[in-house]
């Protein structure tokens, strides 16, 4: 009799929404690490697949080993590569606990791999909440709900506006109130990819970065009828949550994450038909679909060579 193949690694999930890219893997309890390249982060390691390393930043929502296990070999790869020191954002409480790895990689490398740790405190008493990933554009931390600390991440563009009483006035005059000390201009904050992590349902899901995002990426662990209890002790989320929160949610669309393996996608697809309202499915996305996302893709693909023809 003929061996049995060794197990196949799942296709990268991939979906684009113009203009972001939201890429990776997200199985609960093997690897969780989605990239948005236009934006430089990556949020959480995984086991750090490839297509992490292009990323400067690892948005890391908390410590536990499908989400964080490959950090070292992340920075070990950037330094070996020449793609430059790798930074993580982190809950505070888990600062130390890196430095520690690091440390520990030392002995066990006999060499010292450069790393960039930056806390991110959501209530900003130790640390700020936000760090600039690129240039106008903001990660910001904020709390949410899991068995250990845990962080939500939004990535938010800020745009300075002039202030409405001043709109139609003439560039000299603009310039004379300027000069002059006046404050003639406001930051507008437009929240573009938030990405939830590890969390049972919670007051986070009503923050203005979390309903206004143009992508919201959220996991949705169990879908079975009988697993709520499960979803509740481990503090995560189940299908009749996202169902709940739906009416708040302004998100152009929402990628759900960290299915289980045991979850055929084929009944994860039906699950979601029976529960989600008609109307709001078509926003609804799995991230590890292959098939569904494939052809979402292609279409994307045939409209864009349509309106270049």
């Amino acid at each position: 009799m003929l061996p049995h193949e060794p197990p196949r690694t799942p296709p990268t999930g991939f979906l684009y929404f113009p203009p972001f890219r939201i890429q990776g893997y997200s199985i609960a309890g093997e690897e969780t690490a989605i990239q948005v390249p236009e934006l430089d982060v990556c949020f959480d390691i995984g086991r750090c697949p490839r297509l992490a390393l292009n990323s400067n930043n690892i948005a890391l929502t908390h410590g536990h080993m499908d989400h964080a296990a490959g950090l070292a070999y992340y920075f070990s790869q950037r330094h070996f590569q020449g793609m430059g020191t790798g930074t993580v954002l982190c809950h505070p409480s888990l600062e130390k606990p890196i430095h520690n790895l690091m440390a520990a990689w030392i002995d066990i490398e006999a060499q010292r791999t450069p790393y960039k740790v930056i806390p991110l405190d959501p209530d900003q008493k130790n640390a700020p909440n936000e760090f600039e990933v690129k240039n106008t554009i903001f990660c910001r931390a904020f709390s949410t709900i899991h068995t250990v600390p845990s962080l939500g991440f939004a990535l938010i563009e800020k745009r300075s506006k002039l202030k409405e009483e001043y709109v139609g006035l003439p560039q000299p005059k603009l310039v004379e109130l300027k000069e002059s000390g006046q404050d003639i201009t406001y930051i507008k904050e437009i929240p573009l990819v938030t990405f939830m992590g590890d969390t049972s349902p919670g007051e986070h899901f009503d923050r203005p970065e979390v309903t206004d995002a143009q992508v919201l990426i959220t996991e949705c662990t169990f879908l079975e009828r009988d697993h709520r209890d499960r979803a509740r002790i481990g503090r995560h989320l189940h299908l009749s949550d996202i169902v709940s929160l739906l009416p708040q949610l302004n998100n152009e669309a929402i990628v759900l994450t960290h299915l289980s393996r045991r979850t055929f996608i084929g009944d994860a697809r039906d699950a979601i038909r029976n529960a989600i309202p008609e109307d709001q499915q078509p926003r609804i996305h799995l991230l590890m679909d292959s098939r569904t996302n494939r052809a979402r893709y292609d279409q994307q693909c045939s409209e864009a060579a349509a309106e270049a023809n």
